[in-house]
């Protein structure tokens, strides 16, 4: 059978553009505020299933996980191609630090490269700690953030070793106070870690990590550095950018 060229482009235009919501009864907007919900609040998927319903919306918690599974990566990815250009000109200051995570009893570790605007640049976890590790996660972060002017770390050894490979040792910055970004960065995923009851798979911990710092990045706007009103009008801002994810 023969086919145009045109139209075969136009055929796989159209393929691409169709909406991911297309086999759902559910509206995209419910959708859309059932994984806000789950993923940027510290609510556990009963807690969620039963704020929709005093909103009219009757769903099974165990739909509202297969929402966040389906479309969490999903609407992560589409926020952090909007913002990577502008997170790659942030080259001034990285804080690296690692928190641990138990999966089923077992220790493993998140590794998290902050900028020094407060931004969760990368996530990544790992089973070790040691200099592989470190060299692999500063690897993923620089493939896709760039290059950074300093990394304020811990006195990891792994750190400066990693470093020292990659021929940027003289850029490692250690002090007791210095990466207090870090630290604090990694409270609302403390936050939500608490509320849902740990991770039972790695796989899982780095799919929620991944996706739980887009969306920290979308609606993070510090407020206590702003006024009021602007800062009335940046949540505002980032809340219809989430309603536009996907619309058709």
């Amino acid at each position: 059978m023969r086919v145009e060229v045109g139209s075969a482009v136009t055929y796989r235009s159209w393929m691409t553009k169709r909406s991911p919501f297309r086999y759902f009864r559910t509206s995209p907007e419910v959708i859309r505020l059932a994984v806000m919900m789950y993923v940027r609040f510290p609510l556990s998927l009963r807690n969620v299933e039963d704020l929709l319903h005093e909103r009219g919306i009757d769903i099974c918690h165990e739909t509202v996980r297969f929402w966040w599974n389906r479309f969490g990566p999903m609407f992560a990815a589409e926020i952090r191609k909007r913002r990577v250009e502008g997170m790659r000109s942030s080259r001034w200051r990285w804080h690296l630090d690692e928190v641990f995570v138990k999966i089923n009893g077992e220790r493993h570790y998140l590794w998290r490269a902050v900028d020094h605007e407060g931004e969760v640049l990368e996530s990544f976890v790992t089973k070790t700690r040691d200099k592989k590790a470190a060299l692999k996660f500063l690897k993923k972060s620089l493939k896709r953030h760039g290059h950074a002017d300093e990394f304020v770390t811990d006195r990891l050894r792994s750190y400066g070793a990693a470093l020292g490979e990659l021929g940027i040792r003289d850029r490692q910055q250690t002090g007791r106070w210095m990466n207090n970004r870090a630290e604090n960065s990694h409270q609302p995923f403390r936050r939500r870690e608490r509320a849902m009851l740990r991770f039972r798979r790695m796989r899982t911990l780095q799919k929620f990590a991944a996706v739980h710092a887009s969306v920290f990045n979308h609606f993070n706007q510090e407020r206590s550095l702003y006024s009021r009103a602007n800062f009335k009008r940046n949540r505002a801002a980032a809340l219809a950018e989430w309603r536009g994810l996907f619309a058709a």
